[in-house]
């Protein structure tokens, strides 16, 4: 069998423009002409034998060989960079200050401990999961370098604007196992809410969006904690409003007409400061390219003019 060596240059562009959901975008974020881009995708092709992607309405998706490539290409990248940076930052030593909200806690700051204690043995990370006011106000402190946090217009700004990394739709949250609650929907009872204890962007956005509806509602329950919403609406007390990070096996996104539709969320990855010191730029990217490997968050990243 004839032996594929990958050009990574060419499976970074495929990435790209896979995540962006734009190969034209993909073109401007690596600094290349679409040309460039096209020629790249066609050796792909000729390597594997294979289209990799196929034409839908404007724009194009995988094919189930490009699908399958998809994955090995993001490890062989992922590879690749923990590579590049452990070298050039092998003598990097101190610790670097990290907060974000709880939602990524389990899954994005398990995968940026890993992977940054790998490729930075002698760095120590001081992180911290927290709600976004207590994040900003750390931030602004000097207490934080970094803070991956959710942003809206009524948020407190950070010392230095940070992009959007994503725009998600917020959802009405309930148990797995629970079924449709028509007089939740048809105003004839107030609809138990479980929230975060106030200041909240998201409790604020589901009792906005009720107002707006007429929809009658009261707080069954209320938490300074996520894992204390996610138990609470678990066990049927009612129903919240997050994203779909994280959320635990046992509860499930509602597709409920009966409940108003929320406003999107932005994503956002703070700086304490204009210049970050050498631990935190390295820390920074490894964020960023958590996040852009994340399933709930890449698919929404194309939405985002980044």
């Amino acid at each position: 069998m004839r032996r594929i060596t990958f050009d990574l240059d060419v499976l970074r562009t495929f990435v790209t423009g896979v995540d962006l959901g734009s190969f034209a975008k993909a073109a401007e974020r690596l600094g290349r002409s679409t040309s460039a881009v096209s020629a790249q995708l066609k050796k792909l092709e000729d390597q594997l034998g294979l289209p990799v992607l196929r034409k839908e309405g404007r724009g194009m998706v995988t094919t189930s060989a490009g699908e399958s490539l998809l994955g090995y290409a993001r490890r062989l990248l992922e590879l690749n960079d923990e590579a590049a940076t452990a070298v050039r930052g092998a003598e990097l030593a101190g610790s670097v200050r990290l907060g974000m909200q709880e939602d990524f806690g389990e899954h994005i700051l398990t995968e940026v401990l890993g992977r940054f204690a790998r490729v930075h043995p002698r760095l120590r990370i001081e992180a911290c999961v927290a709600r976004n006011a207590d994040l900003m106000a750390q931030l602004a402190a000097g207490r934080l370098e970094l803070a991956l946090a959710w942003h809206s217009d009524a948020a407190p700004s950070a010392p230095a604007p940070a992009p959007e990394l994503a725009r998600l739709t917020m959802r009405w949250i309930a148990a797995a196992d629970s079924g449709a609650w028509p007089a939740w929907g048809g105003g004839r009872e107030p609809l138990p809410l479980v929230m975060m204890d106030a200041p909240c962007i998201m409790r604020s956005a589901a009792i906005q969006a009720l107002d707006r509806a007429g929809i009658p509602w009261r707080i069954a329950f209320s938490s300074p904690s996520l894992g204390g919403v996610w138990a609470a609406v678990a066990a049927g007390l009612g129903v919240t409003v997050r994203t779909a990070i994280g959320l635990p096996p046992a509860l499930r996104a509602l597709e409920q007409p009966g409940l108003p539709p929320l406003p999107v969320i932005g994503l956002r990855l703070h700086c304490g400061s204009d210049e970050l010191s050498a631990p935190a730029r390295r820390l920074h990217d490894i964020v960023l390219q958590a996040i852009a490997a994340h399933p709930a968050i890449s698919a929404h990243a194309a939405a985002v003019g980044r």
